[in-house]
Order: structure tokens, then sequence, then C-alpha cells
């Protein structure tokens, strides 16, 4: 299957690995060893990103614009065919592009310690910094609704008049907590038509695995470049609060081992705000801890939604796997507004 693809890019298969690579969801993803050259190989899923696209144009226009104002931003690209492309087409097969690997470096794929939390921050506030002037209308839109917190509340609300009956009455304490948090959801609403906030390019995906690494576990930059889009920085800083400040992740069942970690909190906020300080207004950084709210809400809402739906989006690895999610989004969120205003003055100090 590989073959005309490696051909394109002038490499032979006969001489040449390839292996499957990293923990990414989404895309397939493939590590091509050829002689002393290393590639990333990556096949975009065309039925979550339904025009790819739009994806290359983005890194193409955001890699001329650091290679004209941020010469030293380490940047990377995808190489191109033989016939100049970006991204190739395969028919049957599917969007491809291949990346350099970048030598020395390694990813995260579970944050371990606040100095790696700090370096994620300090490097996706970096990219959003550089990237201040940056024409926000360049910038295409490759998963639209992707963080709209009003169309992921119309879903739940629908999925509550039409899903599962039997699920939705086994979901009544879920449904009725997050009924009572709608003010997340009015707040959002309020930030959209709040000139005080300002639409950035922003990255949208901030788990730690989308930062390279070097060997002293210094950040290099930010990768995945797929969901860069224009937003807020609710996003971004949401993505980290909801992955970074728990020992587990929205997979585990034993809800007592969910906790809001002070100082993965204040790891975030230093890393961040080091490059977006002067980039964000007292209004965003009095929102700071509201953006972790913003996120975990909303992944709280999209499991619950599909768990009514009969996993028709997520899928499910056994019987009640999105509710399990749901529920642990939600008692991070709650553990998260528990210590609300103590994080907030940690910001404000």
């Amino acid at each position: 299957m590989l073959n005309k693809i490696l051909a394109a890019y002038n490499i032979n298969q006969a001489t040449a690995t390839v292996a499957p690579f990293g923990s990414g969801l989404i895309n397939n993803t493939w590590l091509v060893k050829n002689g002393d050259h290393n590639y990333i190989l990556q096949r975009i899923n065309h039925h979550i990103f339904k025009q790819p696209g739009l994806i290359a144009t983005n890194i193409k226009n955001i890699a001329g614009y650091f290679a004209s104002h941020h010469t030293d931003y380490f940047f990377v690209t995808p190489q191109t065919t033989n016939n100049g492309e970006e991204m190739l087409y395969q028919p049957g097969e599917g969007y491809f592009r291949l990346f350099p690997f970048v030598q020395k470096s390694h990813t995260i794929d579970v944050v371990n310690t606040p100095e790696q939390a700090c370096e994620a921050a300090t490097q996706f506030g970096r990219f959003t910094r550089l990237l201040s002037n940056f024409d926000i209308n360049r910038l295409q839109t490759t998963l639209p609704n992707f963080h709209n917190l009003n169309l992921r509340y119309q879903q739940f609300e629908l999925a509550l008049q039409h899903g599962n009956n039997q699920r939705i009455k086994q979901a009544a304490g879920a449904i009725d907590f997050l009924k009572s948090q709608k003010n997340i959801v009015d707040t959002y609403n309020h930030i959209c038509n709040n000139p005080d906030f300002k639409l950035r390019v922003t990255h949208h995906d901030t788990k730690i695995s989308n930062v390279l690494f070097d060997d002293q576990d210094k950040g290099i930059c930010v990768i995945d470049l797929d969901t860069v889009m224009p937003g807020y920085f609710i996003s971004d800083v949401g993505d980290m609060l909801r992955t970074y400040l728990s020992p587990v992740s929205e997979e585990e069942k034993d809800y007592t081992k969910i906790e809001i970690r002070n100082e993965y909190f204040k790891a975030i906020a230093s890393g961040y705000l080091s490059q977006m300080d002067e980039e964000l207004s007292s209004a965003e950084k009095n929102h700071f801890v509201y953006a972790g709210k913003f996120l975990i809400y909303m992944q709280a809402l999209r499991f619950l939604t599909d768990h009514l739906n009969n996993d028709a989006y997520y899928g499910a690895k056994y019987e009640g796997h999105n509710f399990i999610r749901a529920n642990n989004q939600i008692v991070l969120l709650q553990k998260l507004m528990d210590k609300e205003a103590e994080l907030t003055r940690l910001i404000l100090q």
C-alpha cells in the first residue's frame, strides 16, 4: 500500500524500513528509515478532516510567516513530493504527508513532572505569541465548530430528546449536574461577544504529546498542527488544564484517583504566561481557571451525549465506556471548581 506513497518522495521501499509510530488516535503514523534519513509518514483521517487540503494550506502559510518574521523558530514542515505537493492523495487510500524526523527529539504521552508541564505550556504559548501579528483571516478552519460549546450543549439537549431512554434514566445524576452548570455555556457566549477576548492562532490540541522535547526534556517546538485554527486562548489553556492537572486520564474508572495538583497548575500558568502575559488582556487572565472548566465541561458533555446516542461517535471498548468517561470528567470539573478561588489567586499574585 505504501509503495506508491514512498516512491512519490523518491524513497525505495525495498531499502527502507517502515513501522507504526506513536500513540495518536486520529491519523495513521509510521516511522520511515531510509539510510541516514528518518521520516514520519502520516495518513490524514479524512473522515474527521473533511478537507485535508486546508491543513496543508495552513501549514504552508504559517511556515511562510515564520520564514519571514521569526527565522530562529524551529518549525517542522512537510517534505514535498516529486511534483512539489505538500500533501499526496492516493485514490482508495487517502491523503498522506511526510515530515523529516527531528533527530535527538522525543515526545511524551503522559506528563510526569511540573517541569514537563511548564515546558509544554511555554511552547504552546510561544507558538501563539510569535503568530500574534499573523493575519487570522489567512487561517482556514479545518474542523468547524470543534470547540463550539453552544453546539455541544445543543447536541446534549438533542440526545436527551432522542437518545436511548434506558441510558437517559441511568444517567439522571450526571444529566442533572451538567444542566446545573450551564452557566459555563453562558460565560462562553459572553467571551465570544467580548472584544477583550481576542481571536488568535490557536493550536486546539495541547496534550503533552504534541510537543517535541530534546534529550534534556526541554521543549523544542509544537507539532501536530491539523487543528490550528482561529480560536480563543481558553481552548489551549483549557486542554492543558484538562490533561495535565490530574495524575489519571479520562479513562480512569477509580474516581478517587482524580485530583487537581496545584504544582502542575502553577507550572502551566508560569510557562504559558512567560510567553503570553503581555498578549492577554486582564479579562482573559481573569478567565484562566475558567479555561479548564470550559474544556472539561465540554468533554463531559461530549462523552455523555455519545453514551446517550449509543456510542455513535467515539465508539466504546466496553459497555458504559463513555458513561465512565463522562463521570470521570464531571468529577474532575467538580474538583477544579472546588479549587477555583485558590487557583485564581495563584494567577493574580
